[in-house]
């Protein structure tokens, strides 16, 4: 309540320790994440999307986690979608208007041409932002897998809703401001559900994102260096030789180096294994 009133130091170590929620509340929906991630899991196996909806913050954040899942794990663009209320002018100018129309989502949903094997997740720290909950009751209409990420609980289950997690971060510092403990919660929720899902899709080996293309300079310098962090006994004219003969497919190398098989040969057991480095080398 003395916010103001506070020098620099303490205004810093008080919004340091009102984040100590933030974990805390990401720990009390374990079961609910991996109930969520389970079940995209599926869906993307099959085809399927992962599909962001918000408002302000909220939509900033799901464009921010689709936006990074390409170039940290080679997926394709399409694959994990991320829609904000007022459009792409919205992450760099508020559109708050655009958050109170519950059909506002229509026309984005309807150019997705949505599947069962989508999932639609509506992020919304309030809960209550009818743009978000219009497009999970259309999104479930259209017969798409749907959850709402909110850090308030709400009366009841909305509609449409198949997983609803809510993140208790409590009340802000600056009250009102969903930008700080809702806002790193939800990020950080973001961050677990794609970074698992792409780990269960086999893109992660060990801790290591060896599901990249060495492309220019900064990839081949990283697959390099993977690709002789799993192969110790190559040096790094001879990783940037095997990445070529490799295509630049740095999980082909690997597999191509450690079981002593040719490129094609390489492709077809990644191809058979689903892609999953872990299931050729652990057999």
């Amino acid at each position: 309540m003395r916010l103001d009133a506070l020098d620099t130091r303490a205004c810093v170590e008080l919004m340091i320790d009102d984040h100590r929620r933030v974990p805390e509340a990401l720990g009390q929906v374990a079961e609910s994440l991996t109930e969520l991630i389970d079940a995209v899991t599926v869906r993307v196996r099959r085809g399927g999307r992962l599909i962001y909806f918000g408002a302000g913050t909220s939509g900033r954040l799901g464009v921010l986690d689709a936006s990074e899942c390409p170039p940290t794990f080679q997926s394709d663009p399409a694959q994990i979608v991320g829609i904000i209320a007022g459009g792409d002018s919205a992450l760099r100018r508020s559109s708050e208007g655009a958050e109170d129309d519950p059909n506002g989502a229509a026309e984005a949903l309807d150019a997705l041409h949505l599947t069962a094997d989508d999932t639609v997740v509506g992020i919304a720290a309030g809960g209550t932002t009818p743009y978000v909950l219009g497009a999970m009751r259309l999104a479930k209409g259209a017969g798409a897998c749907t959850a709402l990420l909110t850090c308030a609980e709400p009366d009841s289950v909305p509609e449409g809703c198949d997983h609803l997690i809510v993140l208790k971060t409590g009340a802000e510092l600056l009250t009102g401001s969903t930008r700080l403990k809702a806002g790193s919660a939800t990020k950080l929720a973001l961050n677990i559900i794609t970074t698992t899902l792409f780990v269960r899709l086999g893109k992660v080996y060990s801790n290591l994102m060896v599901d990249l293309c060495a492309t220019n300079e900064k990839l081949t310098d990283r697959a390099i260096r993977i690709l002789i962090e799993l192969c110790p006994e190559l040096e790094r004219e001879d990783s940037s030789q095997l990445l070529g003969h490799a295509g630049g497919e740095l999980k082909t190398a690997i597999v191509m180096q450690r079981l002593g098989v040719n490129s094609k040969e390489s492709r077809v057991l990644l191809e058979a294994h689903g892609g999953a480095l872990g299931r050729i080398l652990r057999d």
